[in-house]
């Protein structure tokens, strides 16, 4: 591996996690910054005319970030590229989770072939309670993929389910399904460590949540519920996704700086 390399074009595909809803930036496309834009901040430092594009859109399972955001990626001829995809598969009723492991190998094959240095993400670990625990099982499985995808095509992998230094409540939006201006920021230290980049990246402060009495945790439940999941189920059940319409948040390479 060529840990401490200088990157020059930098694309990031993949859905929500990517594209880094939770993380809102009103001065930056699609009102988002991101993990993805700030790994790209610390990455514009080292070397001159760096260029950064963001293909991800939310809501996007595996085989379309692969069907609308491969192409358009290899076209820009990066020497570094992210790739997330597979949480909103793994959330279905019905996944064949060997055929969506052969469609990810296939493309990461293709990305891999290039030249381009290519970080990949297993999910993270939702333990065994709450709302994503009888989707547990798949998730382990998926990840198991992952990690043998990137051990045979030779690529880094940003394994968010061993991650245990952290606790993944503070650092998930009120959503409880995207990462928070805290958890960007712990990702995006994470994927540099990986990549052997030198930064200065600190965690940013996380709110101190308090568990709540089981009248008032039942009562957040149902606001939840109401709000974010009722949502989220409606729009499977009716075909749609968040991302309808949605542009990709930066198409082509691009400069950029950091806030401030």
């Amino acid at each position: 591996m060529d840990h401490g390399r200088a990157f020059q074009r930098y694309v990031a595909l993949g859905d929500s996690f990517t594209e880094g809803v939770g993380d809102p930036d009103p001065s930056r496309p699609n009102g988002l910054r991101g993990w993805a834009d700030r790994v790209a901040e610390v990455l514009a430092t080292e070397v001159d005319d760096f260029g950064y594009a963001n293909l991800a859109i939310r809501g996007r399972k595996l085989r379309p970030i692969v069907a609308e955001q491969l192409e358009p990626a290899l076209a820009l001829e990066p020497d570094l590229v992210t790739i997330h995809a597979g949480g909103n598969d793994v959330l279905r009723p019905k996944v064949d989770l060997d055929a969506l492991a052969a469609a990810y190998d296939d493309a990461v094959a293709r990305l891999t072939s290039t030249g381009a240095r290519v970080v990949m993400f297993t999910l993270f670990d939702p333990g065994s309670s709450g709302i994503y625990g009888p989707v547990r099982g798949r998730m382990a499985i998926f990840n198991e993929w992952v990690r043998e995808i990137a051990d045979a095509r030779g690529v880094t992998v940003v394994d968010m389910w061993r991650m245990r230094d952290t606790d993944l409540v503070q650092i998930m939006d009120t959503d409880r399904m995207h990462l928070n201006a805290a958890g960007h920021q712990h990702m995006a230290m994470a994927v540099l460590d990986a990549l052997g980049v030198e930064h200065d990246l600190q965690p940013l402060p996380t709110r101190l949540i308090p568990t709540p009495a089981r009248r008032a945790q039942i009562a957040a439940d149902v606001r939840w519920t109401r709000e974010f999941l009722g949502p989220w189920v409606h729009r499977r059940v009716t075909g749609r996704s968040s991302g309808d319409g949605v542009p990709p948040k930066r198409p082509t390479l691009e400069p950029i700086t950091p806030p401030g």
